[in-house]
This record gives C-alpha cells, structure tokens and sequence, in this order.
C-alpha cells in the first residue's frame, strides 16, 4: 500500500500520508491480518478522534486531525469568564474549539468578535499554529516604565513631555522615521520567511513607531503597591505605550493566513480564519519563525520609544514591566488529566502564568492595571488585555461628539494629544469589572491612572 492508496482512502496528502505509512509498517511489523490494513487505514480517515490515544494507530489518527480531518465530535473544552459578552465572541470561540487541532480553549471578560478567534481567545492546540488566532498585529504588546520626575511635575512640565512625544515616537497608518531609528533587531536574520526578507526596509522606516487604532504613549501616574524589583511602594510618574509590530507583522500575517486557507479549503466560511499551518510544514517553521521575529522586532519599537522619550527628558528608568498579548507559544499544560506539550494562541490575552507581571490597560479616561498571575490552569493561564470594545469604530463615530468627550476627559484629569473618536473612553467595558471578573486569574499589583495622552488622530481633537 503506497501514498496514492492512502490518499484514495481518504487520507490527506502531506503529514498524514506520512503518518500512514509509518502506522503501516507497525501493523505489518506486529503480524497484524494484513486483509483488513485498507479497512483499518479508512476507519482512521474516516474518524480520526476515536483513534488519538490508540497506542498504534494514535499518531496517524492525530496527523489525520491536522491535515484538516472532520471536526471534534464534541468541541474541545472550554470556559468563559466575565457576563454579558457578545453572543458572537462566544459563537467564535465555541467554534475554535470544535477544529480537530483544538485541544483546550478560554474566552476573557474583554473579548469581543475578531477574525476566526475572537478578541480575548485563548486557543491551544496540538501540532498546529493558525495565523488568525495570533491576529493581524503580531506580539501587540504593552510596556510601561517608571520615571524618576517628581509627580508634581507631570502636569507643570507638561509642554515638554508632550514634545517628547511628539518627537520621539509617529502614529498613524504607515507612518515612519524620515531619519531612521538604530536597533539590533535588524542586525538579525530577516531572511527567516520571504515575507520578512521583503519587508526590512519598510519595517526598519517604521522602527520605533506606534501605528493607529487603540495603540498609545501616554505619561501618567502609576501607584506602585509593593516592593517590585527594586522599587519600593508609593507614587511614580510613568510612560505607558501599547504597539506591536506594524506593517511588516501584518503583511505576515496576511501572507501566511492566504497559504492556511489554501491548505484547508474543506473549511466552512465560519471556520475559514481558523485555518492553520502544521507546525513542522515547510509553511509552519518559516510563519513560527516570522512570528518570533516580528516578536522581538514589536519589543524594539517599545524600547526605542522608552528609551528615546526618557534620554529627551535627562529622565532615569526606574521600572520596566512589558509583555505581549498577540501571540503563540509552545507551552506544557494538564489538559484532559494528562500534561500536554501545546501551541497556546493568546489573542488579545495576557499571559498570566504563576508569579508572571504584566500590564491591563483601560482607556484613555480609565486606570491601567500592573498584574500578577496566578497561573489558572483553566484559563491556559491567561488573562484579559484591556477593558474590551462594546462598540465598533464605525458606530463611535456616529454615536459621540468631540465636546462630550472633552467634558469626561476633563472631569478625569486628561490631556489629550491626540486620537480619534473610534477611541473615546465611552467605547470600552468598565475595566473595574473586568478586573472583578478575573480575581482567579491575576491579583493587582498596581494602578496606572492616564493624565497626557497620544494616539493616532483621525479628525479633529479638542485642545486643552
């Protein structure tokens, strides 16, 4: 029995043929009656899940499920926390959780609809890596550094942090460096994936940058509770950014989510953006390795931007705190009573393992929060990003005007730079209870409350 055999019973070409063959040898090696090998190979085809933990035939049944196989009889599982979250986010994940890849899953109290897995989706899976469920900013992440500047300072010398803003750091779709930024992130090997090698140039223009959307650099006062690498409890003035990796991490995204789909054309229109590259493919290692790249190039941009706005300002760093939320990792986790190696997708997640920190944002009017994590097994160790959306861009637009937004931000003690309407606080969750709905997943270590803020202006912001 060859390849094409195989491929007439159902098997799909590639990893799982390979699989097959292998689950041939044994069978014929153990002296098995070889009048039923055809009838064996298509039960395996056929219903792959019934076969996973089968000592002989568990590896070609998982490779099976890979290659894109039916879906879970029974969706992979999954748990939810926070209330009142949109019907479709919930649909999204529950429909994660049904692809033959899916092998645990958690849905944050932030998530909202995204593209295949919502906003807030925590997706593990076994041998597979889907570019979607990483999402289309890849490593977005957040950073925050505490300053030595007097907190009497923030608002007296608040011209000259706005300049160091301003000067330091560019918003916006496509916006770039006219004299470009130095990092040792593009000394690295850029040729990793054609996308990248591609891309250099543009994400070198683009290094040190913060992009549009709810992306931001913003002062403001950061109350430290306890003693945290060196830094005693009290008040700090601190810089908080929230960016990822810019045009180059989406053009990755876009390529690789295009060759997923190509390989999974038995996928549904509802589980099209769910399409996923085996992670030992050709396809899979150069994405992986993209990935990880458009990781560190993402922390290069947080870095100049902290680095160049503190030196700007004669301002020493006190505390540096950041973390992604738009990524995969590859992760052991007890899944099913048994520990697992796995890929854990977080998008738009904090990772939260045991004793790890990282930052939730609000909203421009709303307090930010340092985290710790209490390594929650069912929620793959994860928490929210931020407060979630509740209304889409295209409905802020019409719903709010520039003088009601500039009465909440006054009433809160907010200098607006810069932003657009899509990003007025009115738009977010109330973060409080997006932190109360989470308390087994993090404890709060400290508070980040915004006072000078710049994001990416679409139309015309208030001034003062």
């Amino acid at each position: 029995m060859n390849t094409n055999d195989l491929i007439r019973l159902g098997v799909p070409p590639g990893e799982a043929t390979r699989r097959g063959i292998d689950f041939i040898a044994r069978y014929v090696l153990k002296g098995l009656d070889k009048s039923k090998l055809a009838e064996e190979v298509e039960a395996v085809a056929r219903h792959p899940d019934s076969y996973v933990e089968d000592p002989l035939r568990g590896e070609f049944a998982k490779a099976v499920l890979r290659a894109g196989g039916p879906l879970r009889a029974a969706p992979a599982a999954w748990r939810q926390w926070g209330q009142g979250l949109e019907p479709e986010a919930v649909n999204q994940m529950a429909r994660a959780c049904q692809l033959p890849i899916a092998v645990a899953g958690a849905l944050m109290p932030d998530a909202h609809v995204g593209y295949g897995l919502p906003i807030g989706g925590v997706l593990a899976t076994e041998g597979a890596v889907a570019p979607y469920a990483v999402g289309v900013d890849i490593a977005c992440r957040m950073k925050m550094t505490a300053l030595d500047l007097p907190v009497r300072d923030l608002e007296r010398r608040r011209d000259r942090l706005t300049a160091a803003i301003e000067k330091e750091t560019r918003f916006g779709i496509g916006a770039a460096f006219d004299h470009r930024r130095e990092h040792e992130v593009m000394d690295e090997d850029w040729t990793v994936s054609p996308v990248t090698r591609a891309h250099r140039d543009r994400a070198w223009g683009q290094l040190g940058t913060s992009g549009s959307g709810n992306h931001f650099v913003e002062f403001g006062i950061f109350t430290l509770q306890e003693r945290i690498r060196g830094v005693d409890p009290g008040e700090y003035v601190a810089l908080l950014s929230h960016s990822g990796s810019r045009g180059t991490g989406a053009e990755v995204c876009r390529h690789y989510s295009q060759r997923a789909m190509a390989r999974h054309p038995e996928l549904s229109k509802e589980h099209r953006h769910l399409a996923w590259l085996e992670i030992d493919s050709p396809e899979g290692i150069e994405y992986w390795a993209a990935m990880e790249l458009m990781g560190r190039y993402a922390a290069a941009n947080h870095a100049l931007i902290h680095r160049h706005i503190a030196r700007r300002l004669g301002l020493e760093i006190l505390l540096d705190i950041e973390n992604h939320h738009n990524f995969a990792w590859r992760e052991r986790h007890v899944i099913d009573g048994a520990e697992r190696d796995v890929i854990v997708h977080r998008k738009g997640a904090t990772p939260a393992g045991r004793d790890m920190l990282g930052i939730i944002p609000g909203s421009m009017a709303t307090p930010g929060f340092l985290v710790r994590g209490k390594g929650n097994p069912a929620s793959l160790e994860s928490a929210s990003h931020g407060a979630g959306r509740v209304m889409s861009r295209s409905k802020a637009l019409e719903t709010f005007e520039w003088e009601k937004v500039a009465r909440v931000l006054r009433e809160r003690g907010v200098h607006l730079i810069s932003a657009g309407l899509d990003e007025a606080p009115m738009v977010y969750k109330d973060i409080h209870q997006v932190m109360a709905a989470q308390g087994d997943l993090v404890e709060i270590v400290g508070q980040f409350e915004p006072k000078l803020v710049k994001m990416a202006p679409h139309g015309e912001a208030p001034e003062g």
